[in-house]
């Protein structure tokens, strides 16, 4: 089955002006897209042709196929970063998460700090991440199309810091949009809801 395209969990203004309409025109109609038809290509008539995303992904990495895993790894990146984000997101954690958080980072602004701090300090294009890794919370950072799946870590929350994310909107100050990710668009609930589930599992 070949991947496709999924649709903004929102409507492409929904959250200006953190993030513009043209920006999700270029983000998702032609980056995110472009993923998905090379990693289509790349499976084509393969044996990764009915796997799944997740499977093409494990498989991509541990074969060093370097095409396949970084097309694959942004389809799936790029999806649950959509998501990671609401219209009027921001505010607090609550429940479980928010105890996590306290106890990981010893409060909200600290982990906002220091998830900030992870994408400003990301050299080039990549990616930072609020991630349960051995049943503790910790804010990591990625390269490129790196992800915690293949880490061993389940990944609760992601911003993108490739340059087409922001640049639209916030031309270099890569701070600042991060600022805006934590303090206005931020989706806790996407977060507490992959809590839940790698916790239950």
């Amino acid at each position: 089955m070949p991947f496709e395209l999924p649709e903004l969990p929102y409507a492409k203004d929904a959250l200006a002006p953190h993030i513009s309409a043209m920006t999700f025109e270029f983000h998702h109609g032609k980056h995110h897209r472009a993923y998905v038809d090379n990693a289509n290509k790349l499976i084509e008539g393969t044996p990764h042709a009915d796997k799944t995303l997740e499977e093409v992904i494990r498989a991509a990495h541990t074969d060093g196929n370097t095409a396949l895993f970084n097309n694959a790894a942004q389809v799936w990146n790029h999806t649950f970063f959509w998501h990671s984000m609401k219209p009027n997101g921001g505010g607090a954690p609550t429940g479980e998460l928010a105890e996590r958080i306290n106890h990981a980072f010893g409060g909200l602004e600290q982990f906002k700090e220091a998830f900030k701090q992870a994408g400003v300090t990301q050299f080039g294009s990549g990616w930072a991440w609020l991630v349960l890794d051995n049943g503790d919370l910790k804010v990591t950072k990625t390269a490129n199309a790196d992800l915690p799946l293949v880490h061993g870590q389940t990944a609760l929350l992601t911003c993108d810091v490739w340059e087409h994310a922001y640049y639209l909107d916030f031309q270099n100050r890569r701070p600042d949009f991060l600022q805006a990710y934590l303090d206005y668009l931020i989706n806790w609930d996407f977060a507490a809801e992959n809590l839940a589930k790698a916790t239950a599992a």
